[in-house]
């Protein structure tokens, strides 16, 4: 009984001790710190609601909005056998002419209204026989172009079909760095392919189209790039924003091996808009010119003319009697803003004047000096003028079919013949399985005799034909400049 009164002595005296000891020197901030941090540790069941959190983007919403605007375009094209991929063999071999093999591609397509018009890329219709629009429900359609604007790379298609799921224009001029998007297109033909990324960057000109200012082609590319996965076939298909409003028109990838690393661009949809518009009513587009020569700023040109910012893009060159000359702007000039959005590159101001048409005035804001100045700007086209710029209507040629030769034929235009250093000819269109082909003559040719006699129109070629017996010698030139002679049995 001693032994176990004196345990529970030495135990309470043991208790107490402890006690006294945490009082004396713990405090009981330090203590509920320390616990509830024990309580903070971020373990958890795998199944509990808690494991995701409940501010994580959701893109559900702008995906079920946008996937059924969002159609797969395919394209078929005639690739027609020329003095370049001509196998002079296979007939021999096979017993039969080449025929002609049937190229295709695909991209896609966004429907920007119910009445079946579509907008997509130049390049993926570009030289299509045929186009096609099969819709996400699985509807397939004949497409029609009705315009195309390799500037921008855009291209308008419309498809007889009312009530259409569509896609409404969003503003890219409101897009911000760091926003999410989602990216809809058909990607290696896998349908309906939805990613998602954030904008990466705005007005990225990354020299894609191709520039020839000697025939009038004065590429606009002013991209939001993203890293949303782009992959070919995306081509055409939309970049959406977060509520499902169309920002974008997917164009481009940089890759080293074609497929997707990470940088994928998109047509801002404002430039979208303006060249939609303008196929649609007028079938080309009625671009603007500012006319000035411009450069970025950088350390090295600000440090040269002394500017006292990077803002803006500096004016080192007028067009005579253009648009801004005529509107006061000079040399040494430095615009930073169009109609109140800030410009501060190239692209960025290639981008705002295109949502403009030949004859709009728009507030252009610059520096000159220590001065900011906004001058309005009544904006011309081409030829220097505001008139509306018509499409050019192609002119029908007559083609003439010869049976006894096997073959097509029209007339050649005085600037072709020219260029070949030329007085006359008439050229073969089509070959089928008759005299001229098999004697090697191949599409393209330029007769310029038969049987000595000149050769200037499709009369000429029926004339020299008619009730000829024996052998005949044809003389010629192909569009490359090579000069042939060819010589055959009727």
């Amino acid at each position: 009984m001693k032994k176990l009164l004196s345990t529970l002595l030495v135990a309470s005296i043991g208790g107490a001790s402890a006690l006294y000891v945490q009082q004396k020197f713990f405090k009981q901030d330090d203590f509920a710190a320390n616990h509830q941090t024990i309580n903070n540790a971020p373990v958890r069941f795998t199944s509990s609601s808690n494991a995701i959190s409940s501010s994580a983007p959701d893109f559900t919403g702008a995906a079920e909005a946008s996937v059924n605007a969002v159609v797969h375009v395919t394209t078929q094209m005639e690739q027609k056998y020329n003095q370049l991929n001509y196998d002079p063999f296979h007939q021999f071999f096979y017993g039969q002419p080449q025929q002609p093999r049937i190229q295709q591609g695909s991209g896609s397509g966004v429907i920007i209204n119910k009445d079946g018009y579509i907008v997509t890329n130049n390049h993926v219709i570009a030289d299509a026989d045929k186009i096609e629009v099969i819709l996400n429900d699985k509807r397939t359609y004949t497409a029609e172009l009705v315009g195309a604007d390799p500037q921008t790379d855009l291209a308008l298609l419309r498809i007889k079909e009312k009530d259409l799921p569509f896609l409404a224009y969003g503003n890219s001029d409101n897009v911000k760095v760091g926003e999410w998007c989602l990216a809809i297109g058909n990607p290696f033909n896998l349908t309906s392919t939805i990613t998602a990324g954030i904008i990466s960057a705005k007005g990225r000109n990354i020299n894609i189209l191709e520039n020839d200012p000697a025939h009038g082609q004065f590429p606009i590319e002013s991209f939001l790039q993203t890293d949303a996965a782009v992959n070919p076939g995306n081509s055409g298909g939309a970049l959406v924003s977060t509520v499902g409003d169309l920002i974008g028109i997917n164009s481009a990838i940089a890759s080293q091996n074609g497929a997707y690393i990470g940088y994928s661009f998109a047509i801002p949809v404002n430039i979208v808009k303006k060249v939609v518009a303008d196929l649609a009513e007028y079938g080309t587009v009625q671009r603007a010119f500012i006319g000035v020569s411009i450069r970025d700023i950088d350390s090295k040109l600000a440090e040269e003319k002394s500017l006292k910012d990077l803002k803006g893009v500096y004016v080192n060159g007028l067009t005579e009697n253009g648009s801004a000359e005529v509107a006061g702007v000079q040399l040494g000039d430095v615009i930073t803003k169009v109609e109140g959005f800030e410009v501060n590159n190239v692209s960025g101001l290639q981008e705002q004047i295109s949502k403009y048409r030949p004859g709009d005035k728009v507030g252009v804001t610059l520096i000159r000096g220590n001065k900011e100045i906004t001058l309005p700007v009544v904006l011309k086209n081409k030829d220097g003028n505001v008139s509306v710029i018509k499409k050019e209507k192609v002119e029908a040629k007559e083609v003439k079919t010869i049976a006894s030769l096997g073959a097509s034929f029209e007339e050649v235009n005085k600037a072709d013949l020219k260029k070949l250093g030329i007085q006359n000819g008439v050229q073969v269109t089509e070959l089928k399985n008759g005299k001229l082909f098999t004697s090697g003559v191949k599409e393209g040719f330029i007769i310029t005799s038969i049987d000595k006699k000149k050769i200037s129109s499709l009369a000429d070629v029926d004339n020299a034909m008619k009730g000829k017996t024996g052998g005949i010698l044809i003389e010629g030139v192909y569009p490359n400049g090579m000069h042939a002679y060819y010589g055959f049995g009727m």
